[in-house]
């Protein structure tokens, strides 16, 4: 029964897998730590080593993860998984860092780009060296600090304004259905909503929503491409349960070449009109108007190629989409289990709002922009604590380029494949101390008054990645993840269902089945009682 359990591209490799374990047993050396052989994951069987931990659900495997971390915190483990080659877990903070600033040692590496290519191309999330600091660079011309503040005080009020307006005219129509308790709404769409909207037009100067099929394709092909990490035989799977994933690849791969179109054509277009058309968008309020060059344009001047530009652009729109709405989707989950917590973030924005020098005192149409990680500080904890507990992206792969050693002495041969989970690091007693499995913001405050945000370094909270690598869309994220859960929190009440939400097979994090709330209006009557 276990067996029909796995997802039907699993059960293939399963059936196959001692065969598989007596051919690879040979070629798993083991590594050592000062000359002697460091210890092995918990559960590590004979030949077939973790093999069957991850051909479990994902969810069972992040679990999996946490146990080996808790039983050996902070230590290096060896993994032995057939086709993998020689790996290990890494949890320490030092080792971590070590990895995220050596950026030359620890690269993609072909275990990681084999199984992603498909997807993500050639784009910033599956290169190194050059390849990936050209693109870099666009990502950094794209968030200066000018188009920043032009995507959080105009672009983000705007469609968080048109998303709020959409949710309550879904919360005016069903608050009969809901039985007293509001109109059913699946949050996760609303946050997926607004960052595409946000995205499609700052970053690529197109209408895009999260019910289209370019969305629905991607999703499918990021979990079939997830679980080619834990299938070894995802090339004969693939051949034989695969057409749908080819399908998916299909529709991705031309809407990168849609966007790229559209920026091609667009520049052409304003090269002959002149700035009568910037002029004509900045008035009709068009963001890409505002915008000191959209990022695909970007793409375009820095590598030129149309077919690598396309692969950028939608590792681009995944990380900056899907990412932030997932960690929205997780911290309102989280929010309507912690009633506290919603009531200390209403209190700073109506705090902000009296204080503002700007608002006009409705408290039910209040201005966006005031809410950003400086003056929202407990926000921005809130935030961070959803982050901590519900990464969106929970697993992290390199490939050491040549032998190294890390800050704990284990030394690392060639293609040696070192991994990280971010869920479970961010679970850790060690570093979280016995409060690790809570819902605590306060642990991102300092004790004064007024309390201050404060960070922790990237080997200990490496959700934003470190070193080279660090996530370009940090402040961006922050900004948005801030203002939408200050707005959303202010205007509306939420309730879920008190069941465990989890996680499809995926790249990211996203929710299963997504996040259905009952959602009503908050009155206002007494204003200023939260």
């Amino acid at each position: 029964m276990a067996l029909l359990a796995l997802p039907q591209t699993l059960i293939l490799p399963t059936l196959l897998l001692p065969i598989l374990a007596l051919v690879y047993s040979h070629f798993q050396p083991p590594i050592r730590r000062n000359g002697v052989p460091i210890p092995k994951a918990p559960d590590t069987l004979p030949l077939l080593g973790n093999a069957l931990h991850f051909l479990r659900p994902r969810q069972d495997l992040l679990a999996w993860f946490t146990a080996c971390e808790r039983r050996f915190p902070h230590q290096t483990l060896q993994i032995s998984v057939p086709t993998v080659g020689t790996g290990v877990i890494v949890s320490s903070p030092a080792n971590v860092d070590f990895v995220l600033r050596n950026e030359g040692v620890f690269s993609k590496g072909e275990f990681v780009k084999s199984r992603s290519l498909d997807l993500f191309g050639h784009g910033i999330i599956n290169v190194d060296g050059e390849p990936w600091r050209r693109q870099r660079k666009a990502g950094l011309a794209f968030l200066s600090a000018a188009n920043l503040r032009v995507l959080t005080e105009v672009a983000l009020p705007k469609y968080l304004g048109e998303s709020v307006d959409a949710l309550r005219r879904k919360v005016d129509a069903g608050e009969v259905d809901g039985g007293g308790r509001g109109a059913e709404v699946d949050m996760q769409s609303v946050f997926h909503e607004i960052t595409t909207r946000l995205m499609g037009r700052t970053a690529y100067g197109m209408d895009m929503h999260a019910d289209d099929e370019f969305t629905l394709a991607f999703e499918y092909a990021s979990g079939v491409t997830a679980e080619r990490f834990q299938n070894p035989l995802w090339r004969v799977t693939e051949l034989l349960f695969g057409a749908r994933f080819r399908r998916a690849l299909a529709v991705v791969r031309n809407h990168g070449h849609v966007i790229v179109r559209s920026a091609i054509e667009s520049r052409a277009s304003e090269s002959r009109e002149g700035n009568k058309e910037r002029v004509e968008k900045e008035e009709a309020g068009d963001i890409p108007g505002v915008i000191s060059g959209s990022l695909v344009r970007s793409l375009l001047d820095s590598i030129g190629d149309e077919r690598l530009v396309a692969d950028a652009a939608l590792n681009y729109l995944s990380a900056g989409r899907d990412t932030t709405a997932q960690a929205l989707t997780w911290t309102l989950h989280l929010l309507t289990r912690h009633s506290d917590e919603v009531s200390l973030v209403r209190r700073e924005v109506e705090s902000i709002l009296r204080s503002s020098a700007t608002n006009t005192y409705s408290p039910s149409s209040p201005d966006p922009s005031l809410f950003t990680p400086t003056s929202a500080p407990y926000t921005l904890a809130v935030l961070y604590e959803g982050l901590r507990l519900y990464p969106p992206v929970p697993i992290e792969i390199k490939q050491t380029t040549r032998s190294t050693t890390l800050p704990d002495g284990t030394h690392l041969p060639t293609g040696s494949v070192v991994l990280w989970s971010t869920w479970s690091m961010n679970r850790s007693l060690e570093t979280w101390g016995p409060s690790a499995d809570s819902f605590l913001p306060s642990r991102w405050l300092s004790r004064d008054e007024p309390p201050r945000f404060f960070n922790r370094s990237a080997g200990e909270f490496p959700v934003f990645n470190g070193g080279p690598r660090v996530c370009l869309g940090k402040k961006m994220a922050e900004a948005v993840g801030v203002q939408v859960l200050a707005v959303m929190l202010w205007l509306f009440e939420f309730e879920s269902e008190d069941v465990e939400r989890r996680s499809p097979s995926s790249l990211t994090l996203p929710m299963e089945g997504g996040l259905p709330c009952f959602v009503r209006r908050r009155s206002f009557d007494g204003w200023g009682d939260v």
